[in-house]
């Protein structure tokens, strides 16, 4: 048998392997992977996973990893992450808003109209907050949240911010897009009007050393309440992290709290803040945030229809990673030009999570929606892992997939659907803490 046919024979060989694997192809039209050498080493993940999940994982940094000659692409394959509460326990964008009252750093709205600051926010809750906060400070300028005079005002934004409704209990937002912005998600970067990015990146670094010094389970006192005060980094996904980058694929994190605020924890798990997604303020002049967010697809820079939020993570990744412009960012693209791999923790993930071709990587916090798509596992490429700290203990009652577990866009309930339109029987929570 001559070389050249011996290098054809393998790399049949090679082929049939992939094939027999169940193999979908998917790369990024990114730099190239370099080229495997003779001593390449594959990166191996250390262990604290559930059930099979660290060899599931393992397998897919062996098979599109740099070291493996007959991966299915030699462009660099995609691994997108959420942030909150899949890779750190607890909310960034809570932290730093939780930080922000206690000292003082929300801004009142020009002319005190709070409906300047999001669109949604109804009548009531406009009223409550002008109420609760307008004779502290002139327009323009910063509310003493943190003194014992600004409590009721922190006590009524943190209101609206932590739960939709006012004090009274009011409907705090209306009128929007359910699968493609969440009001009180948006509303901690529109609060940031008036500051830098390098400012609110301050903030932000302030709040994670007081959250990650603290002890688990620490509250904090917010107002005349308290909150939750700490957050911690999963080591099994800042390993996993680490793997796959060190194995050539391009990590990136798709967030749906302010972008700068996860550029600053990013760095924690080695991801740049050129491969972050967050929310995006527009700016005014010296580079101040403005209340209005910047837009993906057909939606335009202060629209404020659409954040990275459910189809909205959609449509940010495929414009920032895959560089697909216009409206049909909004849309599934071609296997080739999506992630490989995504990993989420809850319905706002839903999206971009159904988009990755190889594997889906799902924690487990009892989301309708996320939880029904991930245990029906209907093509065998979603794995779900019990929280790494705290995790949930079983759902006692099924998850109603056949009758209200998705919401559509204008917020009603209905069964969730497999591609084929067929409905999603439900499903009994087995993957749980002790």
């Amino acid at each position: 048998m001559t070389p050249r046919s011996t290098a054809r024979r393998l790399q049949a060989v090679g082929a049939a392997v992939a094939i027999a694997a169940g193999t979908l192809v998917a790369a990024a039209p990114a730099a190239q992977a370099a080229r495997p050498g003779a001593h390449c080493t594959t990166p191996q993940l250390a262990a604290g996973w559930y059930g099979d999940n660290q060899a599931r994982l393992q397998q897919l940094i062996d098979q599109y990893g740099k070291c493996n000659p007959y991966r299915p692409s030699r462009n660099k394959p995609v691994a997108v992450f959420d942030w909150d509460n899949t890779v750190v326990k607890n909310d960034v964008g809570d932290a730093t808003m939780y930080w922000l009252l206690r000292n003082g750093k929300i801004r009142r709205p020009a002319a005190g109209d709070w409906t300047a600051t999001s669109r949604y926010l109804t009548p009531a809750a406009a009223q409550a907050l002008a109420d609760a906060c307008g004779a502290l400070a002139r327009p323009g300028a910063p509310l003493p949240t943190g003194t014992p005079e600004g409590a009721a005002c922190a006590d009524e934004l943190a209101a609206v911010y932590g739960t939709a409704a006012t004090r009274s209990g009011a409907a705090a937002f209306a009128g929007w897009d359910h699968r493609t912005i969440e009001p009180a998600y948006a509303w901690l970067p529109q609060l940031m009007q008036g500051w830098t990015a390098r400012e609110v990146r301050g903030f932000a670094a302030a709040a994670q050393a007081e959250n990650l010094a603290a002890p688990v389970g620490a509250k904090q006192q917010v107002g005349t309440g308290t909150a939750t005060g700490w957050v911690r980094y999963y080591d099994q996904q800042k390993d996993l992290i680490a793997g796959l980058q060190k194995a050539g694929f391009d990590v990136w994190i798709s967030s749906a709290s302010p972008q700068p605020v996860v550029e600053v924890w990013a760095k924690g798990v080695g991801v740049d803040a050129d491969h972050v997604i967050g929310i995006r303020n527009t700016t005014a002049s010296g580079g101040k945030f403005t209340a209005h967010l910047q837009g993906c697809g057909s939606v335009k820079d202060g629209a404020d229809t659409m954040i990275t939020y459910i189809d909205g993570k959609r449509c940010w990744i495929n414009k920032e990673v895959f560089g697909v412009r216009g409206a049909a960012a909004e849309k599934v693209q071609p296997a080739a030009r999506r992630q490989v791999f995504a990993a989420g923790d809850s319905d706002t993930d839903i999206s971009f999570l159904r988009d990755a071709t190889a594997l889906r990587l799902v924690v487990n916090r009892n989301k309708n929606e996320l939880m029904c798509r991930a245990y029906d596992n209907s093509d065998g490429k979603w794995i779900v892992n019990p929280m790494f700290i705290e995790p949930k203990k079983q759902k006692s009652a099924p998850y109603p997939c056949s009758t209200t577990g998705y919401v559509d866009h204008d917020g009603t309930a209905g069964p969730v659907r497999r591609g084929d339109t067929s409905v999603i029987p439900d499903q009994t929570d087995s993957v749980f803490g002790g």
